[in-house]
């Protein structure tokens, strides 16, 4: 009888224990562009502050930083987190992307330079549950913004045309002058070697592009692509490198969850700050966090980050998506939406 009870017991133990180390450790990642470094909206940076505490987000990848050499924005940030018992870890590199953790950061660098003299990512890598966890911050180049051309508008002095442009080549071609493909590129290389060694990778910034996931034929008539599809470049790259867009992992229809990121409405600005392409029906998805699929990670979740509410046709309206909000209890310092993806790490 003894020997029976020591048995069942152990056996117990053994599966608490084995089923505890299949939980995984939970790691909130949080997205987001700051607009000019949060001082185009009034109390911005106060805003910023409280939707890193209302998502308490493990990672923030943050573009549009506008640093200062005088009072670096992520040491403000720091500073201002750690008032509220909140330690993040960042470091100042003088650019516009930046990453905020609450775990320590290895080796924050700026990965590569690209031909034009840009740095558009920053690098590094935290420790989570064991595993190594290689973070890129990415802002891509905004010029050529040329999904702009079916909306009757140039992506490149953002003045109305006389028509729409609906040749895709010819789209393509024309955003092709931006170094955003470039940027994507020199990731790809960069995160291969990471892998390499058995490392995970993230990556999370403004593409200032769309998805082609979302130019398909299921969209050509909404949201004035004017009939086109077209197949961008920088999530084609990464998904035939076999990256993951967390969005889209969840939301397959682009239809009934368009995603759209850009431009965000913002109560605390006048919409003719929002709006770019006024006359037109402007909103996409350009804001994005990409995972490597593998076995020491899954992600659990995604959702937006920000008002509901959307510009539309330089109008600000009412969501009439089934997309999922996370939406800010202060001050919102941007005009795009934000991602917060929610993964576990085994």
């Amino acid at each position: 009888m003894i020997r029976k009870y020591i048995y069942l017991v152990a056996v117990a133990l053994c599966l608490f224990s084995c089923t505890s180390g299949t939980k995984g450790t939970e790691l909130k990642v949080l997205q987001l562009n700051m607009w000019h470094g949060t001082t185009t909206v009034p109390n911005g940076f106060k805003g910023l502050t409280s939707i890193i505490l209302q998502t308490d987000a493990d990672v923030v990848l943050l573009c549009e930083m506008q640093n200062n050499k005088e009072n670096p924005l992520i040491k403000r940030l720091t500073d201002t987190l750690n008032t509220e018992n909140k330690v993040y870890y960042g470091a100042h590199l003088g650019h516009s992307t930046a990453i905020l953790s609450k775990y320590p950061l290895k080796n924050e660098t700026m990965p590569f330079k690209l031909e034009n003299n840009s740095s558009p990512i920053t690098k590094a890598m935290i420790e989570v549950n064991g595993k190594n966890i290689v973070c890129y911050s990415a802002h891509l180049d905004y010029t050529h913004y040329e999904c702009y051309m079916p909306r009757g508008y140039s992506g490149t002095t953002w003045k109305q045309l006389d028509a729409p442009v609906t040749d895709a080549e010819f789209i393509l071609e024309s955003n092709r002058i931006s170094y955003r493909d470039e940027a994507i590129r020199a990731f790809i290389t960069d995160a291969a070697k990471e892998r390499e060694q058995g490392n995970l990778v993230l990556l999370g910034g403004d593409f200032n592009e769309p998805s082609h996931l979302d130019w398909q034929a299921d969209t050509k008539d909404l949201w004035d692509h004017n009939g086109v599809v077209i197949n961008w470049d920088c999530s084609v790259l990464l998904q035939n490198a076999g990256y993951k867009d967390t969005f889209r992992e969840k939301y397959a229809s682009a239809v009934t969850h368009p995603g759209f990121t850009f431009p965000s409405a913002n109560p605390a600005v006048p919409v003719s700050k929002l709006a770019w392409a006024p006359k037109a029906d402007e909103r996409d998805r350009i804001d994005f966090i990409y995972y490597y699929p593998d076995s020491n990670i899954s992600l659990e979740s995604i959702s937006l980050v920000g008002p509901s509410q959307t510009i539309l046709r330089g109008v600000q309206s009412e969501n009439e998506t089934k997309d999922n909000f996370i939406e800010p209890a202060s001050v919102w310092p941007t005009d795009h939406k934000g991602n917060l993806a929610v993964f576990k790490v085994f």
